[in-house]
């Protein structure tokens, strides 16, 4: 299995597929009137993060200030995901288990957050029994059109609708990043669902200050 969060040097392939997802997204948010992607700033590096205002699983408004002083791990999906979503949230819970049972102080900075981009069937009830089968500190945030495309935007993660002439439902075309985000709400590094949970507990290890 290869390393795929980005490393110290050189570019690595969490880094190309990124850059892929990023490219994916401003085409789609390009197509949207008013809307531009900037996909590296000035300082050359690559801005992801920023404001939202979501509810979480229990009904409670959430904002990016709810989490200040604590580390991020975000993954975008729908709750009718067939094989990627529950296999990411997974990594994530197993990655979170090692990290508690090697570093429980650690472990309790770290938040886990599955954001739903598909609000129209992903309401509050869909999400408290989704999040429910995996790390029971898992967040899952939910809201309207508007405030899912502006988290989406702001984490560059493209998302699309696929109807299915032949299924009596859609599904939902998405990246599948898991962001790992500073105390700061800064981007740190990014895992995929593919990423093993050993390799991501080591770099939670090596990233978190104890």
């Amino acid at each position: 299995m290869p390393q795929t969060w980005i490393g110290r040097a050189g570019m690595s392939l969490s880094v190309v597929l990124l850059l892929a997802s990023m490219v994916m997204a401003g085409w789609w948010y390009s197509s949207q009137p008013g809307d531009r992607l900037q996909a590296v700033d000035t300082g050359g590096h690559v801005p992801i993060g920023g404001p939202f205002e979501l509810v979480d699983h229990n009904g409670q408004t959430v904002t990016e200030a709810d989490f200040a002083g604590r580390y991020m791990l975000i993954y975008f999906g729908f709750t009718y995901c067939p094989d990627v979503c529950p296999t990411a949230l997974w990594e994530m819970t197993q990655a979170l288990d090692m990290l508690e049972e090697a570093a429980p102080d650690k472990a309790e900075q770290v938040v886990p957050i599955f954001i739903t981009v598909d609000p129209e069937r992903d309401d509050i009830e869909a999400m408290k029994a989704y999040v429910g089968h995996f790390h029971p500190r898992m967040l899952g945030l939910t809201g309207t059109p508007e405030q899912i495309a502006d988290v989406a935007r702001e984490y560059r993660a493209y998302y699309q609708r696929v109807d299915d002439a032949s299924a009596s439902t859609y599904l939902m075309d998405h990246s599948s990043f898991i962001y790992f985000m500073s105390p700061e709400g800064h981007f740190v590094t990014s895992f995929t669902h593919q990423t093993p949970p050993e390799e991501m507990f080591s770099e939670l290890d090596n990233r978190v200050k104890g």
